[in-house]
């Protein structure tokens, strides 16, 4: 199977031009729609995938978003049937960066959730999947594009928290787990803590 075909935003000096960031690689997913009216994008909510799991670079977690997967292709793939979902950003293990939804969209990511007292998270929230397993280790790479994604996010909106899927949605997800690296991305951002998730943070040392 050959990966979907994506296209290339014009190379005019911004940075972002709406809602497309410049460095990804654009990918446009029917699975979105409007923000409700007077939203105020100030979540990042970071998430691990790869389909079927534990398998990487084979183009599936495009598909998906694109609701081009072939439900037969994998017998993983059966629980999946029918499912459409999107992300706004995509980080494969090479670093790669993928963009499915314009920013100023909601993407269909998160679910339901509740977090810094509001539900529906997907409302207010910027998805961001990395290419892995939950629980496990994450590539230099795929850091590095994190960090430069999201200090461009927050510099582009105001983004006050960042968070995991497992932070919104306790008991019903997991990801990205014990194996990312909160202590990195805090660093990498200089931000404060009052912008991630304080007890994972603190178990990781921050």
């Amino acid at each position: 199977m050959t990966l979907p075909e994506h296209a290339a935003l014009p190379v005019d000096g911004a940075l972002w031009q709406d809602g497309w960031y410049r460095h990804a690689r654009v990918l446009a997913s029917p699975n979105c729609n409007p923000r409700p009216e007077g939203a105020l994008i100030d979540l990042v909510v970071i998430h691990s995938i790869s389909l079927p799991p534990g398998e990487f670079g084979n183009g599936n977690v495009q598909r998906l978003f694109t609701n081009q997967l072939d439900w037969d292709a994998h017998p993983y793939f059966q629980g999946l049937c029918g499912l459409k979902v999107s992300s706004h950003f995509f980080i494969s293990r090479n670093g790669a960066l993928w963009q499915f939804v314009a920013c100023g969209d909601r993407a269909w990511h998160a679910g339901e959730s509740v977090y810094r007292g509001r539900s529906q998270c997907n409302d207010d929230s910027i998805g961001i999947e990395l290419e892995g397993l939950e629980g496990n280790t994450f590539e230099s790479p795929q850091y590095e594009t994190l960090c430069s994604l999201c200090a461009a996010l927050v510099q582009r909106y105001p983004i006050s928290h960042i968070a995991g899927h497992e932070h919104i949605a306790p008991g019903r997800k997991n990801d990205p787990g014990q194996g990312f690296d909160w202590v990195l991305l805090q660093n990498s951002l200089a931000l404060p803590d009052r912008y991630f998730p304080i007890a994972d943070c603190k178990k990781q040392g921050i």
